[in-house]
């Protein structure tokens, strides 16, 4: 039995302790069906730095890719705990495709939350569910270092119809996707940070490669840059300002799906130090830091939960604070864990070519502290945490 076998098993033996609804169990088990698929590309998925396609394939045929539209969409209403859910289980088999997961089920939330209303985006949503379309994210481009709150290249209008070309440093599995979600000035007029977002599909759009892709780790979510040209109709942008839509939705939907992948390749590389029994000690630091990942997750899963219909709670100082700091200490930890699992290893799991390698899983968690910068995120938050007054209490 390989090492990939025995995760799996674990995996079941854990879902099986917890009682869930139908619907939850459901989710559990198509979940696993995909992470399954993804566990047998992984090495290769790396090695190539090719796109998961068994993966993606998987969720297409369990129809994950619509779990979080509305049923009056044709999805099945998946909640944010139980997509991170799944984030986790596929971080856990290939770190790339659950990355990609995430990535998509993030831009789908944006349009769950603030395409509703519109006959565009919710004819979209019925696509994503008919027909399963992955969608990718364009929010860097040219020489912003990262910045998303702020876009050079704008939105050009003739009539009802309009316009975009984008310098996209970075559009993760671009090639493969059906569908982009994309941020732009309004207008050639607008300031950088007076941002639409914009929902398109492959039929109204060409890519040109600009930018190659070849990393450390996270090699399958095939990151390249492209040249994006974009014709289509105005009905296209999502009705509310991209201020608000960042706010109360794309960066906790983000910061939390991303976090779960993260906390699902700590967990790969704890399951392979557990094997290693013998340096059981050094093992339980790394199952103790991610248990500690895991609870601080699931701490601002509740808190997001709790706040997902306020747009005012949604937008306060505080919670902004705390699910910023959720990916700059989930992303520390997540490294930690996975060092952890390596000291256990020791050499074997220095190694490539023993059952307990974790070199892959270590490669693809250094991704986590840099994907927005964390020090980005410290320096932002830092006046603004200041502006937030002292909390009286320790539960206030």
């Amino acid at each position: 039995m390989n090492v990939q076998e025995v995760q799996f098993r674990n995996f079941a033996r854990e879902s099986s302790r917890v009682p869930f609804s139908p619907d939850r169990a459901s989710f559990r088990q198509r979940a696993a069906a995909v992470a399954e698929a993804a566990a047998t590309e992984a090495e290769a998925v790396d090695r190539d730095a090719r796109f998961p396609r068994k993966a993606i394939d998987a969720a297409r045929k369990e129809r994950l890719l619509g779990a979080q539209i509305p049923i009056e969409f044709g999805g099945d209403g998946a909640s944010i705990s139980e997509v991170t859910d799944m984030c986790y289980a596929l971080g856990r088999a290939c770190a790339s495709a659950g990355m990609i997961f995430a990535m998509h089920q993030t831009k789908v939330a944006c349009l769950v939350h603030h395409g509703a209303g519109s006959g565009w985006h919710e004819r979209l949503m019925r696509r994503v569910t008919d027909e399963q379309l992955l969608l990718a994210s364009s929010t860097t481009e040219g020489q912003n270092g990262g910045n998303i709150r702020f876009s050079s290249a704008a939105v050009e209008r003739e009539g009802v119809e309009i316009s975009l070309v984008r310098d996209a440093t970075v559009i993760s599995y671009g090639a493969e996707a059906d569908g982009i979600v994309t941020i732009a000035r309004r207008a050639d007029d607008a300031a950088g940070s007076d941002q639409v977002m914009l929902a398109i599909t492959r039929d109204d759009y060409t890519l040109e490669p600009t930018l190659a892709w070849e990393t450390l780790g996270m090699r399958g979510t095939c990151s390249a840059g492209f040249k994006l040209n974009f014709k289509g109709s105005a009905e296209q942008i999502f009705p509310g300002a991209y201020e608000r839509i960042h706010a109360q939705t794309m960066t906790p939907v983000a910061h939390l799906c991303w976090s779960s992948v993260w906390a699902g390749i700590a967990a790969a590389a704890v399951d392979r130090a557990q094997l290693f029994v013998r340096k059981a000690a050094r093992g339980s630091a790394a199952k103790m830091t991610l248990t500690k990942l895991r609870a601080i997750i699931a701490a601002n899963l509740e808190s997001y939960a709790a706040r997902e219909r306020d747009e005012r709670a949604l937008s306060s100082i505080d919670f902004q604070s705390s699910i910023n700091l959720l990916k700059v200490e989930a992303s520390e930890l997540a490294v930690a864990a996975v060092m952890h699992a390596m000291r256990a290893c020791g050499l074997s799991g220095y190694r490539n070519d023993t059952d307990v390698s974790i070199g892959r899983h270590l490669r693809d968690v250094l991704s986590a502290p840099i994907m927005i910068n964390n020090d980005r995120i410290l320096a932002s938050m830092a006046n603004a945490t200041l502006m937030s007054a002292v909390p009286a209490s320790l539960r206030d």
